[in-house]
């Protein structure tokens, strides 16, 4: 088969001269629309207007042009099957055998800040998938192309014996559908966004190819990493990569688990994650000293972990980063006397992304199970003291709310049961993902020592009885944050009031799974 006609109407206009040239030489017959013939033309390549194939002009400022029989039954048709042979004859349709298309930039237009209604929904293609569509079906005698990157295998496909290979046109053919699927994904997207549709009954999901991984969360489990085609900017998808070998599936959901617990601050923050669970936080008034609580938070688990924080890493902290394994440290930026010192050291990795200093632009989470997917709000918002209920004889003192405040917000991001024990500005015990609330609070009192004596508290669930305070009470934790809510909250309010402890309400439970 001889490819003697093709369509070109592009909206990435990138290498389309060349490639119409190219195809040109090679005795194809040009037909185009609008601004990609225009530039085809201007380059003294000889090209058709799709109005002269059509026999019918442009209208509707150009919404109609190409959703027309002699291009969609030149498309279709079926090469060797008599009744299309003959309808195609009986209404002057000629072959079409080759499409190169890509579509309105309906993405780059909703990004835009104060993008209209108007502006989206112009920016809708529907020529261009439908021609897209019916080259891909009918791939075994079309070559459909929507990404520039395609461009050279198809000519030297083309050059090197008259046509593109079957299983090169199944292969463009898939990035069709692919493309176009995410397409309207998108728009289902927008719509559902804009009409506040937060659990339609169709979801539709789209996401983008970051990289492919090593492996996943062992050697022999395949991976990869996508992110989502509308910029969360401040999330890990969106960092750039400075230094180290590139990421794993394990230090990507580390990285993202470190992330969410350091926006949770505006203070200068340093948060150290092992296994998606913080082992140390620490804040303070500079870096340095953020840095310096959160590792001697933990010296022991720091070892080998995943750093995040929202200050600009210099060259002082840098130093005492080096003097340890690190996985990797996530910032909004390093001086250049900080990467010095960091990249000496060869395995470690250094993600930068400005953004980094604001909470997450996404509203919802997901979370796949085995035939289906899990979507949720996130769980953030600010917190205030004031909001909180006082329930025991004793209040707070301004040092235990601020230390309540700090271990609350790490309390939410460390999986559940979870149990913080903490002074204000430093984690000083974590318990993390026990079948019990009594096992989870003894890990993180045993972690702090003697230094839970005069500190605080903090579980993510209300406590079901009073074993665990009567543990704390022992440990000689002051003051307790939980959500209350259990039919024997009266029993821990009792416990705390025995031993002085102050104990607040939030009403708001942060379990994570």
């Amino acid at each position: 088969m001889s490819i003697k006609r093709a369509l070109l109407s592009v909206s990435d206009k990138a290498g389309i001269v060349e490639f119409a040239q190219s195809l040109a030489n090679l005795g194809y017959e040009l037909i185009s629309t609008g601004g990609t013939k225009k530039a085809i033309f201007d380059a003294g390549i000889a090209v058709k207007d799709i109005s002269e194939i059509t026999e019918f002009p442009e209208m509707m400022d150009g919404r109609v042009k190409t959703l027309h029989p002699k291009v969609h039954g030149g498309l279709l048709s079926i090469r060797g099957n008599a009744d299309h042979t003959k309808a195609m004859a009986d209404n002057g349709i000629e072959y079409i055998d080759l499409v190169c298309v890509n579509l309105y930039p309906f993405k780059e237009t909703i990004s835009k800040p104060g993008v209209t209604y108007q502006d989206a929904i112009e920016n809708i293609d529907i020529g261009g998938p439908s021609m897209l569509r019916s080259a891909a079906k009918n791939h075994a005698f079309v070559t459909v192309v929507t990404d520039p990157a395609d461009y050279a295998v198809v000519i030297e496909e083309i050059k090197a014996s008259g046509d593109t290979t079957f299983e090169t046109r199944q292969r463009l053919a898939l990035k069709v559908f692919q493309t176009t699927a995410a397409y309207d994904a998108l728009i289902a997207d927008y719509f559902a966004r804009t009409l506040g549709d937060a659990f339609p009954e169709k979801l539709t999901l789209t996401f983008e190819k970051q990289q492919a991984l090593r492996y996943g969360e062992n050697p022999h489990q395949a991976a990869a990493f996508y992110r989502t085609p509308l910029a969360e900017s401040n999330a890990l998808a969106y960092a750039k990569q400075l230094h180290g070998k590139e990421l794993s599936y394990n230090n990507i959901q580390d990285g993202n688990a470190a992330v969410n617990i350091m926006l949770e601050y505006k203070e200068p923050v340093v948060v150290a994650v092992k296994h998606m669970n913080p082992c140390g936080v620490g804040t303070g008034s500079t870096l340095f000293e953020a840095w310096t609580k959160a590792f001697e938070a933990d010296s022991t688990s720091i070892f080998g972990g995943i750093i995040a924080t929202n200050q600009v890493i210099d060259a002082q902290t840098a130093t005492e980063m080096s003097k340890i394994f690190l996985e990797i440290i996530i910032a909004p930026a390093f001086t250049s006397e900080a990467r010095e010192i960091l990249e000496a050291k060869k395995n470690i990795r250094l993600l930068e992304n400005p953004a980094m200093v604001s909470e997450l632009d996404g509203e919802y989470t997901t979370t796949a199970v085995n035939g289906g997917l899990l979507v949720q709000t996130k769980d953030r918002g600010a917190i205030n003291f004031d909001d909180f209920e006082i329930v025991t004889e004793r209040a707070p003192t301004n040092e235990e709310k601020e230390a309540l405040l700090f271990a609350w917000k790490v309390v939410k991001h460390v999986k559940s049961n979870a149990i913080v024990v903490a002074k204000a500005g430093q984690t000083l015990g974590i318990g993390a993902g026990q079948m019990n609330r009594v096992g989870a609070a003894k890990i993180a009192l045993e972690q702090a020592g003697s230094e839970a004596e005069g500190n605080v508290l903090a579980s993510d669930a209300f406590f079901p009885m009073a074993d665990t305070l009567e543990i704390a009470a022992k440990a000689g934790i002051k003051a307790i944050i939980q959500p209350g809510g259990s039919i024997k909250d009266q029993d821990s309010i009792d416990v705390a009031n025995q031993y002085g402890i102050a104990m607040v309400f939030t009403k708001k439970r942060h379990f994570k799974h």
